[in-house]
């Protein structure tokens, strides 16, 4: 009896760990970016990011440059999921996409759904025009929670950007200009300057036909 009720304790154990990951890319059409164990399908610098706890962890000592983990696979028009955690809610990143590395350079180049201090839930343009696109609606920020986990979600149809925070839309997008890519990486962003962690996970993806 006793080896019947552990290996059911083990069984579930199992399936909370299989939930946790595979069971956000059960919604319906979509699927993971992130397999919970590795860095598979990602490329970065993995002095910077690295898997802990079955999260992407983005753990700067403090950096000259901004830094970032990269899809291999690109995507056009999307709705991502993800998670995120900062430590504290000190510092800065975002999540990149319809977006292009720039050569030569640690940068890249295209929409940023911003996170951190002043630019929580922006829409930011990283290194194009280099300006924050769409700010979000001041009283968003009351049901932000720094240091905690929060949901984004990213949809990209056409030339319309929608940014939603913990189900809150903070930015509702149009872009004006024709020649701006609609497909590219998602990357996730570790900013340049002083010390820093943030966190990201059940990350998935459904791409919009």
């Amino acid at each position: 009896m006793v080896c019947r009720r552990l290996g059911l304790g083990l069984l579930l154990v199992a399936c909370v760990l299989v939930s946790r990951f595979a069971g956000a890319a059960d919604e319906e059409g979509f699927r993971s970016l992130f397999n919970g164990k590795d860095l598979t399908g990602w490329d970065g610098d993995t002095t910077l990011w690295k898997v802990a706890d079955n999260c992407v962890l983005g753990d700067s000592p403090g950096i000259k440059h901004n830094q970032f983990l990269c899809t291999k696979e690109e995507f056009g028009d999307f709705e991502l999921k993800l998670e995120f955690r900062m430590k504290d809610g000190v510092g800065n990143s975002g999540v990149q996409f319809r977006t292009k590395k720039v050569p030569n350079s640690t940068e890249v180049s295209g929409y940023q759904a911003d996170i951190g201090e002043k630019y929580w839930g922006c829409l930011y343009d990283e290194s194009r025009r280099n300006k924050i696109l769409v700010a979000p609606p001041a009283e968003f920020e009351t049901k932000l929670k720094k240091g905690d986990w929060n949901e984004y979600t990213i949809r990209a149809e056409g030339d319309h950007v929608v940014l939603k925070m913990n189900g809150i839309t903070t930015v509702d997008y149009r872009e004006p200009d024709a020649n701006i890519a609609r497909s590219g990486v998602v990357a996730l962003q570790v900013h340049s300057g002083g010390p820093m962690k943030v966190e990201f996970r059940n990350i998935r993806i459904k791409p919009l036909k």
